[in-house]
């Protein structure tokens, strides 16, 4: 019996196609760059075209080591979540730059809606905040502002980046998974379709928009001309839902940590949609035959990204992993803090307007100390949320973390001290992918259940806190000091 499957993780910086046996042993992996486009501040764009493009070449690759189509199973989709794309039925072919989940533009759109009083309304239908991140705003955009989308009419599509790549995968299927159409502000948490209250707060016409499925059965069939025959899509899930299951945080109150681009923290709540009166969010995690299970969430906007950023537009860094080499150089931050919010702030604060500082400079400062604070700042976030979680009633016993940063062991054990828990680092990182993979295995009918498919998870590595009560509340009042003055402004 083939069951080898094929996971497409559709990231914001890169998309790759890996391939899995059903124990969760990678196989093979190609991944590609995509292009960033940064037309205005605060503006964050995608080139669709070039993200179907580099997936199909990345996943014939692997159908390719694969031995054939007819060695893979199930295909199994995560990506990156609120990003837009706005395509023409009979083409495929994107009409607009995709606006990416960091994209602010629509800011002044969400401050209006606030101003006449309906976040209340659009945080108890969908769980979510009147923020730009989200997706339903940006279409909202696309149709006031692109003529190409407007002029499109019955040829119209819109959908999120998982939802274009079925389209185009099958030749035409249009649906997303509930998963990833709980992030757009267009679903209410307990319904099974677009919601019509809020379709008209954006005047967003239904019939752009894909039909809502499982995120585990047969979604699709991929065109044969594409890798030589048919093979079925079984697992769709956003990218930090997939890492959520990938953590196998399965029961209720069990918390992940994904540090990406962004940084985003889930607990799973189980069959009851959990009510933040924190300003966190509430989301689909899964799924499956008709029934779903919830999440908490707290999202930050910038964790990978603000590295990234230190070595190519500032040049403070020459690699990523040099962080942790120079924050080990020094014996501590030397009175800095930075606040990451080069895109905004997101929980608990959700201030689109904040912008990044760096506070505590002096002559006695070195790169070593900025480059310190960088990683602090993962720290320091997370406890912010931890706080607000916790005064949801949800506070967490030990956190499970992945993404590429947590290949930085100084800041995992940084996040070990300053939120005084334990921290669990799986052996194998790749847990948004391997989620996916999971969800195609239940899919494709390799595995009874999500419980079941657990056994594709890696060991863990973990990490205690190891410094004084003293030393943690020092080094947190100086980071309060530090935002309150960003959320000052």
């Amino acid at each position: 019996m083939v069951q080898n499957i094929l996971v497409i993780d559709e990231g914001t910086t890169s998309t790759r196609a890996m391939l899995f046996d059903r124990h969760g042993k990678l196989h093979g992996s190609q991944q590609e760059a995509l292009q960033q486009y940064y037309p205005a501040p605060g503006l964050v764009e995608h080139d669709a075209a070039e993200i179907w493009n580099k997936t199909l070449r990345c996943c014939q690759k692997m159908v390719e080591k694969a031995g054939g189509a007819d060695k893979i199973a199930a295909i199994g989709i995560t990506n990156q979540r609120e990003t837009v794309v706005a395509w023409d039925k009979r083409s495929g072919e994107p009409l607009a730059k995709a606006i990416v989940w960091q994209d602010r533009r629509t800011a002044q759109k969400c401050d209006a809606l606030k101003a006449e009083g309906l976040e209340q309304v659009v945080q108890a239908k969908t769980g979510l905040l009147l923020d730009p991140y989200f997706s339903g705003s940006k279409i909202g955009w696309m149709l006031e502002n692109c003529p190409e989308v407007r002029e499109a009419g019955d040829n119209l599509a819109f959908g999120t980046i998982e939802s274009y790549l079925i389209y185009r995968l099958t030749g035409g299927q249009h649906v997303t998974d509930a998963s990833n159409a709980s992030r757009t502000m267009l679903m209410a948490l307990d319904g099974d379709d677009w919601d019509d209250e809020l379709l008209a707060l954006f005047d967003i016409p239904k019939k752009t928009l894909p039909r809502i499925v499982d995120c585990a059965g047969e979604i699709g069939q991929t065109a044969a001309k594409l890798f030589g025959s048919a093979i079925a899509i079984c697992g769709s899930a956003g990218d930090q839902q997939a890492a959520t299951i990938g953590q196998a945080c399965l029961a209720v109150g069990e918390t992940k940590a994904t540090f990406g681009t962004g940084a985003f923290i889930l607990t799973n709540s189980g069959e009851t949609a959990p009510r933040s009166e924190n300003r966190m969010l509430s989301t689909v995690l899964y799924q499956h035959a008709g029934k779903r299970i919830y999440a908490l969430e707290g999202s930050v906007f910038v964790a990978g990204s603000l590295m990234q950023w230190l070595r190519d537009d500032i040049g403070l860094l020459e690699f990523a992993g040099e962080s942790e080499e120079l924050a080990r150089s020094v014996k501590d931050n030397g009175g800095v803090y930075l606040v990451p919010a080069l895109s905004g702030l997101g929980a608990p604060h959700w201030r689109a307007d904040a912008t990044a500082s760096i506070f505590g400079l002096s002559f006695s400062s070195k790169k070593a100390h900025i480059a310190r604070a960088a990683l602090e700042s993962m720290a320091y976030q997370c406890h912010d949320l931890k706080t607000a979680f916790s005064a949801d009633g949800v506070d967490w016993q030990n956190l499970r973390i992945d993404g590429g940063m947590v290949a930085n062991d100084w800041m995992v054990q940084d996040l070990a001290d300053i939120l005084d828990i334990t921290v669990e680092r799986p052996e194998f990182f790749e847990t948004t992918a391997l989620g996916a993979a999971m969800l195609a295995a239940v899919g494709a009918g390799i595995y009874p259940s999500l419980e079941a498919a657990s056994v594709m998870i890696s060991e863990l590595d973990v990490y205690q806190p190891g410094i004084d009560p003293d030393t943690r509340a020092s080094r947190l009042a100086g980071w309060k000091t530090a935002i309150d003055s960003v959320l000052s402004r």
